[in-house]
């Protein structure tokens, strides 16, 4: 990912925006924590997410797993008829699920328009049977149902002659076309769908990895959808990152550093669009107690589901749906406007969020040995389950100088997750050592970047679907640093190893260690690309016992950012 914001802008903040009119326009979105991601297009005809050698793919991709050439894709178009479409049941099933926001695919990488266009007959008015704007029909029943309505935009285009790179397999000629040219019909494609279906919430780019920011003009695409859209939240897939992340069928270990606001994308099988081959589906169950963990470190949650070709959802999302909605509409309060848990360690299985002085604990199954929570340092005025509202008794003991709350066992438990709301006598506050990071059973510490407190506004958290292939990156002022606490049994020496990327220059200088104690530096090598982490082993430290705050900092900074910082590990030295 190119990071090329400025150097005094926080993250996801544009630069005309003060910190409270940033808060103010992402408010909506930071409330609602839920919403439905839907894949429809004319891959729903074949409706198969497998490769020419039956390998699983996903259906949305059906033109490139079987590499077809355009000109046989597109006789799907004359293929689809979704003469089931109801767009007041579609927006009803997701308001009963509990989502407060859809996200659906106004154009994939295939090319083809599922929005009425004047820009070319390769959309849902002029090449379907159908000959219908059903974003027109969603847009109205979003209005009348209280549902934000969001576009997902593909910025590759399998189809349009002027998009490059082509396909391997494409045998039409590339001799004149000039990707340019395609980022100015993209551009006229962005002023029908932000003018013509009323307030839109989201823009969710996808598709941009083929090119940098430069090439695909992110800037100026980007400033020219806010000036139709004053209002509208823009994720980070077109090579800039705008308001906010979108880890991809993996949840962050912890919430983002400096703030970031974050959304998981996820599936409920193995694909994307509708597949009739894939019934690989994860249980109400799980996909509810993702959404409390999501919540939790302080993310949204948007649940795809991938309609047939005729216009509905198969009857395994409407049941899954259902289920969701039906814990949600007992326990919702628990996640809708809430906050990240104050907790980095519970004595339970489950998570906790909050709200103002309300802390609530999503209980996925009840402690044999009772539920106790340690290290909340804010008096508990009451206690009772959300579902039913029965109250329940708290009971204060100390142990090693520790405050332990035990809470009475509820009458009903949820086997979904049981949730208990603490009114508190103010915000919560947690004992610091509850904040350290403890080291793993042989003894190393791993300060991920997720870990890291980031002190300053330029350095930002870059997540990229890929599960550890996070990392710090924009750290352009070297008065910036970067912070981890520990937990350290007994006075230790560790071997300290750096793993980082340098992509397109080196020679930055940086040090490691404890506050206010010896540390060790390095100098950054050159490496390919942002996630071409290489590491690096400095020296060691000395640690004592107790608490422990380590800092990485800037010593001399060459052009550009200091590095793509993944991670530290401290290994112990026998």
């Amino acid at each position: 990912m190119v990071t090329l914001l400025g150097a005094t802008v926080a993250a996801g903040q544009t630069a005309q925006e003060t910190p409270a009119q940033f808060e103010a326009r992402t408010r909506w979105w930071r409330e609602a924590k839920f919403g439905m991601f839907i894949h429809w297009g004319i891959y729903a005809v074949p409706a198969d997410s497998t490769d020419l050698e039956g390998k699983a793919k996903i259906g949305e991709w059906y033109l490139s797993n079987k590499h077809m050439q355009v000109k046989d894709y597109e006789k799907f178009a004359a293929e689809f008829n979704p003469v089931k479409f109801d767009a007041a049941q579609w927006v009803k099933t997701a308001k009963d699920a509990g989502m407060k926001y859809i996200v659906i695919t106004s154009k994939h990488h295939d090319g083809f328009c599922m929005f009425d266009t004047k820009l070319t007959h390769y959309c849902i008015t002029k090449a379907t049977p159908w000959k219908h704007d059903s974003m027109k029909d969603l847009a109205e029943q979003c209005r009348e149902q209280g549902i934000k309505l969001c576009f997902y935009h593909s910025i590759m285009d399998w189809h349009h002659p002027d998009y490059l790179p082509r396909r391997p397999w494409d045998t039409r000629p590339v001799d004149g076309a000039d990707l340019n040219r395609y980022i100015e019909y993209m551009e006229a494609e962005l002023r029908e769908l932000l003018t013509n279906y009323g307030t839109i919430g989201i823009l969710w780019w996808d598709g941009g990895w083929e090119h940098n920011a430069e090439e695909l003009h992110s800037r100026e695409v980007n400033t020219l959808v806010r000036s139709l859209q004053p209002s509208i939240i823009i994720n980070d897939r077109n090579k800039l990152p705008e308001d906010y992340a979108t880890p991809e069928q993996n949840i962050p270990s912890n919430a983002l550093p400096g703030g970031r606001l974050w959304e998981t994308c996820m599936t409920m099988n193995d694909t994307w669009g509708y597949a009739k081959n894939d019934t690989n589906w994860k249980s109400a169950e799980d996909l509810t107690r993702k959404l409390i963990d999501i919540a939790s470190k302080g993310g949204n949650f948007l649940l795809n589901v991938g309609p047939t070709a005729e216009g509905v959802f198969p009857e395994a999302i409407n049941q899954r749906l259902a289920q969701i909605g039906a814990w949600m509409k007992v326990n919702g309060e628990c996640i809708y406007g809430t906050t990240r848990s104050p907790f980095r360690k519970l004595p339970f299985q489950g998570r906790a969020t909050t709200k103002g002085d309300t802390l609530y604990l999503e209980v996925f199954n009840w402690p044999a040995e009772g539920l106790t929570l340690r290290d909340l340092e804010t008096h508990v005025s009451s206690a009772r389950v959300l579902n039913g509202g029965e109250n329940l008794a708290v009971t204060e003991t100390t142990a090693g100088g520790i405050r332990v709350l035990a809470i009475s066992k509820p009458q009903k438990i949820d086997s979904t997750a049981t949730v208990i709301e603490l009114k508190l006598s103010g915000a919560p506050r947690v004992s610091a050592s509850n904040l350290a990071l403890d080291a793993q059973a042989n003894g190393t510490y791993v300060l991920g970047a997720g870990d890291a407190e980031i002190h300053g506004h330029t350095a930002s958290y870059d997540w990229q679907g890929v599960e550890k292939e996070d990392y710090i990156s924009s750290w352009s002022d070297p008065k910036e640093y970067l912070t981890w606490m520990l937990t350290v049994p007994h006075a230790s020496r560790y071997r300290v190893a750096v793993s980082y990327a340098s992509p397109g220059h080196e020679g930055t200088q940086f040090k490691f260690g404890p506050e206010g104690g010896a540390g060790v530096s390095g100098t950054t090598k050159g490496t390919k690309a942002a996630t071409d982490f290489r590491v690096d082993t400095l020296g060691e430290i000395e640690l004592a016992a107790g608490r422990q705050i380590l800092a990485a900092r800037i010593s001399s900074l060459e052009p550009g950012a200091a590095m793509n910082l993944h991670e530290v590990r401290l290994v112990p030295v026998n």
